[in-house]
């Protein structure tokens, strides 16, 4: 079976996605703004927003779609912002959903609030 990084990252030893036996798994993506380290200001509903467009653009170059989506895991600092990550969460998955897991964490890199990562079918 065949593996493929998408995006290899030079400042940390990760890879924005892996393609692997005909799905492509993306890291987990925080609500920064592209191309820097900068979480972006507004709350939980920007976060939310730009980790899922960060996503989406992954998907993207690696050739497949939000539509494709099969799982996603959210990390969230704080269990009060579900129903906010969630009203944004259902505008890119409005029919459909992929399968989910939500989990509160202790913290996450550079203050973020949320985290989110993806499976998608390739």
């Amino acid at each position: 079976m065949e593996r493929e990084a998408i995006g290899p990252l030079k400042q940390i030893p990760i890879s924005q996605a892996v393609r692997c036996g005909g799905f492509i798994f993306v890291s987990g993506n925080l609500g920064l703004r592209q191309g820097t380290s900068e979480v972006v200001p507004g709350g939980i509903e920007e976060e939310t927003r730009q980790a899922l467009d960060n996503i989406a653009a992954v998907l993207r170059s690696a050739g497949s779609d939000m539509d494709r989506v099969a799982k996603t895991t959210v990390y969230l600092t704080d269990m009060a912002d579900f129903a906010a990550m969630n009203a944004v969460y259902r505008r890119y998955f409005p029919a459909d959903p992929p399968a989910r897991t939500t989990v509160q964490v202790a913290g996450l890199a550079l203050g973020a609030r949320i985290e989110i990562e993806a499976i998608a079918l390739a």
